[in-house]
């Protein structure tokens, strides 16, 4: 069982803040992060691929323009997150230990696991293709298997295009939550887009505020829940 209040929990695929005009605009990203009024955000392709993959986004203004911080997921000092996975979080949020998981598959894909105070936190953004998908999820549910015993949700960008295959080796122990079409921003078709999350949690998707989507500042739309002790 879990003993936190409830939190609001975003994920948003920001294309390394490329809009759905090709325009890069790193502030526009904050400002629709800001927007959710989350206490944690799962951020894919939140740093650029090649090199060191630095920051897309400006770090030393996150935190005055969306009240969160960077959670210490990257392993070098350029890039917000791991495999471009970074999570965001209120300051009253500090992460007890981090879990990083490289993914097999034919493309680098990784996962990341924070442990916060009651919940773990998990996330993804798995591969094109749907068998490097399955490898992937078996992958994650052993790893998370193998950790202490802590409610958990796992939130990102599937990348699976079904919403009747291709999830169940997750969905063996874990609820899976399609909140609707995500992708692309200006013309939804695919729901790409998920949470999941253990028995022990209560998940509530939410509506995303219109100022957190209107200008389309990623390709993807974000998504927002509200998850809390079952």
């Amino acid at each position: 069982m879990s003993n936190f209040a409830p939190l609001r929990l975003a994920s948003y695929n920001i294309r390394a803040g490329l809009g759905s005009d090709l325009r890069r605009d790193p502030l526009r990203v904050l400002a629709a992060v800001a927007a959710f009024k989350a206490d944690i955000v799962a951020l894919q392709e939140a740093d650029f691929r090649l090199g060191e993959r630095p920051s897309a986004l400006p770090r030393e203004l996150i935190e005055s323009h969306t009240g969160l911080r960077a959670l210490p997921v990257a392993e070098n000092d350029v890039s917000l997150g791991w495999h471009g996975i970074a999570l965001l979080a209120k300051p009253s949020l500090v992460a007890q230990n981090v879990h990083r998981y490289p993914l097999p598959g034919l493309e680098p894909r990784g996962a990341v696991a924070v442990d916060l105070p009651g919940l773990r936190v998990v996330g993804v953004h798995l591969g094109l293709l749907r068998r490097s998908r399955r490898l992937q999820l078996d992958h994650i549910r052993e790893e998370l298997d193998a950790l202490p015993e802590l409610p958990t949700v796992i939130l990102g960008d599937f990348n699976e295009w079904s919403r009747r295959v291709g999830l169940g080796r997750l969905a063996r122990r874990y609820t899976i939550l399609t909140p609707g079409r995500t992708f692309p921003s200006n013309l939804p078709v695919a729901a790409l887009d998920r949470v999941a999350h253990c028995e022990h949690l209560r998940v509530k998707m939410l509506t995303v505020p219109r100022a957190a989507k209107g200008s389309h500042p990623s390709d993807h739309l974000p998504i927002l829940a509200e998850v809390q002790g079952a």
